[in-house]
Order: C-alpha cells, then structure tokens, then sequence
C-alpha cells in the first residue's frame, strides 16, 4: 500500500494486497473458471485459440461460454456461424447460444450491422467488457473463456482488474519479434498476479501432404523456450490448417477435427 493511499483503488496505479477491484458477475450468473486469452499483439490466432478452447471444453462435457472482449474486433460470433442478436429482459441480457450450446457474447451480437466499426475510446469499450460480465445473465457456467484485445493499454488492464481470471493462455507465432511483444503481455500479467497456464504457438508450421514431414516457414520454434521462461505448464502447436481454417472462416468451427490444444486443455481443467 503506497504511504499516502486515500483508498480510492480507481485512481491509483500500485498494486497492493488490498486492490481489489473485480466486479460480481451478474446474480443469476454462477461462473466457475475464468480464464484470458491473451497475447501482444494482433493477427496471431487469438480467437482461433479462444473458439478451439471453448469447443474443446464442450466436447468434455463442461457447460462453456466464450465473452468476446475484443470489442473493435469481435471475430467470435463468425467463427460460431451466429449472427443472431442478442436479446434482453427486464433482467438483464440474454447470451446467445451455439449450435452446441456454447453461450456467446459479443459486441457484433448488439450491432445491426455486423460491419459496422465501433468508434469509441478506450474507457467506454473498457464499459462494455464489464457490462458483458455484470449485465448477461450467463446462468450456470464451468469454463468461460475471455477473448482479450492485444496489446497491454487501458482496457487490456481493466479486464485485467475487473475480472475475476484464474488465469491466462498466451498465444504466439515463432516469430521472434512476436516472442518480444508477446512477453510485454506477460509480464504485464505477472505484475498483477495472474498466472500463465499455458502456451499457444500459432502458425507454427506446415505439414508436407508428400511426406508428412513438419516445416517450420517461420523459423524453429520456441515455445518450450518461452514456457520456460514464463513458468508456463503446458504448450500446444498450431499448425497452417487449411481444414482449421475452412471451418471458422465459415461459422463451423465446433466441427473442427484436429486435437491440437486437447493436451493444453487437460492441464487447465
């Protein structure tokens, strides 16, 4: 606690054992695990990462929702095939639902154009994130999943302070000026206490249809290297997948037949 704390937790930026500034998810919410979904920067397979946890979740039984927290880009209504709107009672609003059953909410789910750019500035998109926390009523969930928004400014922090996470998933490339970006988000965590579960490296290599052989087009990978240095327990590798591919760019993505973060799953449950 700083020497002069006025205990107005909103305004200052220690992080001290007595901040506390989650939020309670709505009353007729029952949230067992939250886990973030997270990395540096964008375009590394974010949500592709986010939407094959949440199916694999479902496959094992658990009742899973995905809040897509990536307000100017919500990618995760498409990958699911929905393009319904969410819709609201006196009591607060309603998630929607995938084929199977997976509760989804979103910011392209309250939209009537889903190309429509959402202009706002960083404390109102923070705003939105928490309402979709406070204000959906997600009945009872075991596994959510929070597609964060990359990067590490202000609304990645509210998450980050707002939301209750047992922890987060970090998803690279083998690249390793992504590594170096990837691990701002990291330390970012660390210094507010949450843990890293696991390692994604996306796009981490191709499979020869000749020979079976893996190449590694963007360089040898490093995600042992940097589940290591993170403290990281598991790892998965992603490879290019035309199939993976195919199935979220047309809503089918709970169709999808590769096993590739099963393992990673298995160590978080």
């Amino acid at each position: 606690m700083a020497e002069n704390c006025d205990h107005n937790c909103s305004s200052c930026g220690e992080n001290c054992a007595s901040r506390d500034m989650r939020a309670k998810p709505h009353e007729l919410s029952k949230i067992k695990k939250v886990i973030g979904v997270v990395s540096g920067k964008g375009g590394v397979g974010k949500s592709l990462t986010t939407a094959m946890l949440a199916v694999t979740a479902q496959r094992n039984g658990f009742k899973t929702a995905v809040l897509d927290a990536d307000i100017t880009g919500p990618s995760v209504p498409k990958m699911f095939g929905v393009h319904e709107k969410a819709m609201g009672t006196e009591l607060g609003i309603l998630p929607v639902s995938s084929k199977t059953g997976i509760r989804l909410m979103s910011m392209n789910l309250l939209l009537e154009d889903e190309t429509e750019p959402v202009i706002w500035r960083g404390p109102v998109i923070a705003g939105a994130v928490l309402q979709f926390w406070t204000d959906v009523i997600w009945d009872d969930v075991d596994y959510m999943f929070v597609d964060m928004p990359p990067g590490t400014g202000d609304v990645p922090l509210s998450i980050y302070q707002s939301l209750p996470l047992d922890g987060i998933v970090v998803v690279t490339t083998p690249q390793e000026l992504v590594s170096m970006i990837v691990k701002k988000a990291v330390v970012m965590a660390e210094k507010l206490n949450i843990p890293v579960l696991g390692i994604v490296e996306n796009m981490s290599y191709v499979l020869c249809t000749d020979c079976g052989k893996k190449i590694e087009i963007f360089g040898k990978s490093r995600v042992d290297e940097l589940a290591s240095e993170f403290g990281a327990k598991a790892v998965a590798r992603v490879p290019f997948d035309a199939a993976l591919t195919k199935c979220a760019d047309q809503g089918l993505i709970e169709l999808y037949e590769g096993d590739y973060v099963d393992a990673l799953f298995r160590s978080i449950e």
